[in-house]
């Protein structure tokens, strides 16, 4: 049996969620394979501000789900990223240039108004190319979609007549969704005023469905106007259903928030004759209090936040994990994500074909998990910087870094200098500000006491396991079974936090002298 085939084996029996999603797609088309002849996945985006830390999830979960499914399957795959750039704008962004421009520009499509940047050809145009630039940093695959050209080029224009064939229909399953006030304007098409460029709220009466026309008020007057080729576009539901129905969208996922929304699209996807797509609910992620993260509260962390102090690996694996689960995203998160990640990265090159594919890693390489090892933790580079302070730099913690690893070089360890320059951003800026060693008890003193006199004894060579023994010996004569709170008082009282590395390695790594002058310096207090 061929690695391969031992692979779609595994693959069809794997409880790994991007295999439990794929095979979804496999039972969706179990007779034949799609009359186009590829599953197409979709992701959406709306272009009123730059991609955040949610684009950059739901890209990567679909093209987890795309890659699972190309395991089990020799159909070809497309995966289509798509703008939403026909959506009028409806205020104007905090973080960008010209608001007074963009002031004359409300309610236009965002294709149609000009680039406060003044790089590009539209608003539009510029969000779009920020987007794919996003997309592009981070090796997605993947086909680029704007609503505006779509609907400007007529590719939307049949499905855009059988709206207006089973407009009735389509009303009846909007109305009822909608406040009452709301019920009195609503339509599923939004009309762009001849006059003013506006995308237009307003009740429509269809007058030719196979010619595309609609009658509305604009302005006062009563007007006739065809919904074809980029002259109106629709209420985002019925946009998200029509496309599903145009593009022949195979899989689509989509937050918690959008249960209802995606209720309605599949019902009119079935009107419009299409079969609404495959997919599933993912979590919304939570602050650090509990609370769901919202841009206007700034409660949550961004994009270029974490890749400050993390690489985008340690998202991936962040982004993996139980995705139907809400989970905390803050800052605290990134050195766990971190160093579980290269843990997990360890053990998959060991493991069998089902337990590879459960691994998180298997995942975020596609299968092509690289073989380089992180030596140090990205919690025991931490600690370092911790006790080395404000005038820590990468020279320096290398220095200590080949008291652990002699041999070590950046060339040789590359990864690990990455880390180091995490550690160093992720301590100025969050760990030092509230860094405190706090004064030992009397009890504790005893114990730190018998610790320092023990690895007085110690040569300075000495393994990391040898000095962990004897930090583990001080810990059984003083706290019995209760070894956690006697690493917690090492922690909180050499290192200033509540939680620290394994000590052997730390004490290994700082050095015997520098480590007994941080005993010294605790019992002082």
């Amino acid at each position: 049996m061929t690695q391969e085939n031992a692979l779609r084996i595994a693959a069809q029996k794997s409880k790994a969620w991007p295999f439990e999603e794929a095979r979804k797609l496999l039972k969706r088309y179990a007779k034949a394979a799609p009359e186009k002849g590829y599953i197409l996945f979709e992701t959406g985006y709306g272009p009123s501000g730059l991609p955040h830390i949610g684009t950059f999830n739901e890209v990567l979960r679909t093209t987890m789900v795309r890659r699972a499914y190309e395991i089990l399957s020799d159909t070809p795959t497309r995966l289509i990223a798509f703008s939403d750039d026909m959506d009028g704008l409806r205020k104007i962004p905090d973080n960008v240039p010209n608001h007074e421009m963009l002031a004359k520009h409300l309610g236009k499509p965002l294709s149609r108004i000009p680039d406060p940047f003044g790089k590009y050809e539209s608003f539009a145009h510029h969000n779009n190319a920020m987007l794919r630039e996003f997309l592009d940093r981070f090796g997605f695959e993947y086909d680029f979609y704007s609503a505006s050209e779509q609907y400007n080029s007529g590719r939307f224009n049949e499905t855009l007549k059988d709206i207006l064939r089973n407009y009735q229909k389509i009303m009846n399953i909007m109305l009822p969704t909608l406040r009452e006030e709301r019920r009195a304007t609503y339509s599923p098409i939004l009309p762009i005023s001849e006059k003013s460029g506006i995308v237009l709220q307003v009740p429509v009466e269809v007058v030719d469905a196979e010619a595309g026309i609609i009658r509305f008020e604009d302005e006062g007057e009563t007007v006739e106007q065809s919904i074809l080729d980029g002259k109106a576009k629709l209420q985002w539901k019925v946009d998200w259903a029509m496309r599903w129905k145009a593009l022949g969208v195979d899989y689509e996922m989509a937050g918690k928030d959008l249960i209802d929304s995606v209720t309605q699209s599949s019902k009119i996807t079935r009107v419009l004759g299409g079969r609404p797509p495959e997919g599933f609910n993912y979590e919304m992620f939570l602050d650090e209090n509990g609370e769901k993260i919202s841009k206007s509260k700034g409660n949550g962390i961004g994009l270029e936040e974490w890749f400050r102090y993390g690489p985008e690996e340690s998202l991936a694996f962040f982004a993996y994990r139980e995705p139907k689960k809400a989970k905390s995203l803050h800052l605290g998160v990134i050195p766990r994500a971190i160093d579980e990640y290269w843990q997990f990265r360890k053990n998959w090159h060991d493991q069998d074909a089902d337990k590879k594919l459960g691994n998180p890693v298997h995942h975020i390489h596609n299968g092509a998990v690289p073989t380089t090892e992180m030596p140090v933790p990205f919690s025991l580079l931490l600690n370092l910087v911790g006790v080395l302070g404000d005038g820590a730099d990468k020279a320096m913690v290398w220095g200590y870094l080949n008291q652990l690893l002699p041999e070590a070089t950046v060339e040789q360890y590359p990864d690990l200098d990455r880390l180091i320059g995490f550690a160093l951003a992720y301590h100025k800026d969050h760990i030092a500000p509230t860094l405190k060693r706090r004064a030992p008890t009397e009890q504790e003193k005893e114990a730190l006491k018998d610790l320092d006199n023990r690895l007085s004894k110690l040569a300075a060579d000495s393994s990391a396991e040898a000095l962990q023994t004897e930090v583990y010996e001080v810990g059984k004569s003083y706290y019995e079974n209760q070894l956690r709170d006697w690493f917690g008082v090492l922690y909180e009282t050499l290192l200033g936090s509540s939680q620290g590395p394994r000590m052997g390695s730390f004490i290994k790594l700082y050095g015997l002298d520098n480590t007994r002058r941080l005993i010294a310096e605790a019992l002082a207090k």
